[in-house]
């Protein structure tokens, strides 16, 4: 099955690598022609410390401050190595040797993102980076973006191991694999599958979690 083999596509950097399986997959909102498997980038720390620097390549000389991650998909651990990039003193940033939150939303109602009140003061009136696995319909990164600015915060961008477009309801999308990476690449929603009307099955449903062979 598509789903279980995975091609490793290799980089000239050490532990970075965009692992993919070409097939007809779905996710909740869209149907694609690969499943982009990061979980050993979500889980094993070297290969999350190629991300994050690779991530924070543009904030090197940069004035943007950060003083808050927004984790989504289960970033956490790139999210961190994001944060310990920029808080290096080699960094041309506000926090240079001070800190960064690293905040984890919860959602509610499928989609709909809340924090708690004890969380509110790490992202109202802060500089809040988006951290996202990746931005191809863009929705998770849209909702992300809609609820800093209700809670009162400002948007600094978004960053993704992998997207399709460079910027996001407006901002920046900073990532390091793009389709320039996978030239037949596409997503687009179901109705508009050119492998649904060919009449191809689905192999699997995906998340941010992984696959669900059918």
């Amino acid at each position: 099955m598509p789903t279980t083999s995975i091609t490793k596509i290799k980089t000239k950097q050490n532990n970075l690598f965009l692992r993919v399986a070409r097939g007809h997959f779905a996710t909740n909102s869209s149907h694609s022609n690969y499943y982009i498997d990061v979980a050993a980038q979500k889980s094993r720390l070297s290969e999350a410390k190629a991300i994050a620097h690779e991530l924070c390549k543009n904030h090197r000389y940069s004035n943007k401050i950060v003083d808050t991650i927004l984790c989504l998909d289960g970033t956490e651990v790139i999210s961190t190595c994001v944060a310990d990039e920029l808080t290096k003193h080699d960094y041309i940033n506000i926090n240079a040797h001070q800190t960064i939150y690293v905040v984890t939303p919860e959602i509610v109602n499928g989609s709909q993102i809340i924090f708690r009140d004890n969380i509110v003061n790490m992202i109202k009136g802060k500089h809040v980076l988006v951290v996202a696995v990746s931005v191809a319909s863009g929705n998770t990164a849209k909702s992300a973006i809609e609820a800093i600015k209700y809670y009162g915060g400002d948007v600094v961008g978004v960053a993704s191991i992998f997207a399709t477009s460079e910027t996001c309801d407006g901002y920046e999308v900073n990532s390091v694999f793009n389709p320039n990476d996978l030239p037949d690449y596409f997503s687009v929603p179901s109705h508009e599958c050119p492998l649904c009307k060919e009449g191809k099955k689905l192999d699997a449903l995906i998340n941010c979690h992984g696959y669900s062979k059918l």
